[in-house]
């Protein structure tokens, strides 16, 4: 779930939104319906690889067939990056408006106008304790960017432009 809300094409989620009924009696309801800024929507499903049975792997099928019935796309998502997901419950706890300073913002868009390490660009804007929280504001927004499967963020992390907005 946490990976919806970072993504900014989503611009609505609905949990368990519906149940598919087949007629020889069996149904599903799937985990979430996403709707996406450009209008289309996607069904998605989540289920680790090694917990999908025969009996849920043809269900999933019947899904995606009913979903592209109605022009929406369909998915089935295993289990998280852990790195990914440890980055983004990180940087989630930045997301609020309250940590943004704007002076701070442009400085640091400004410095990592290419990519270097995290904290080379922290240090010429000011204090860690005032800058990381705008960095990490900016990092969860996209307005910056990192690869947040590599690794942990750390102050080594590479950050550099955002590659889309």
């Amino acid at each position: 779930m946490i990976a919806l809300d970072a993504d900014p094409a989503v611009v609505g989620v609905a949990s368990q939104p519906f149940r598919l009924h087949w007629g020889d009696g069996r149904h599903h309801v799937p985990d979430y319906f996403v709707r996406l800024s450009d209008g289309t929507a996607t069904v998605l499903d989540v289920r680790a690889d090694d917990r999908i049975s025969d009996a849920d792997a043809e269900l999933f099928d019947r899904s995606e067939q009913a979903c592209r019935s109605l022009g929406w796309a369909y998915r089935r998502a295993g289990v998280a990056d852990p790195v990914v997901t440890a980055n983004l419950r990180w940087l989630s706890g930045y997301r609020h408006p309250r940590v943004y300073r704007p002076a701070v913002a442009a400085a640091l868009e400004a410095v990592f106008d290419s990519a270097r390490p995290l904290m080379t660009g922290v240090r010429p804007v000011g204090e860690a304790i005032m800058v990381l929280p705008v960095l990490f504001h900016l990092l969860w927004h996209r307005r910056l960017g990192v690869d947040l499967s590599a690794a942990v963020l750390t102050e080594e992390s590479i950050v550099g432009p955002a590659l889309s907005r």
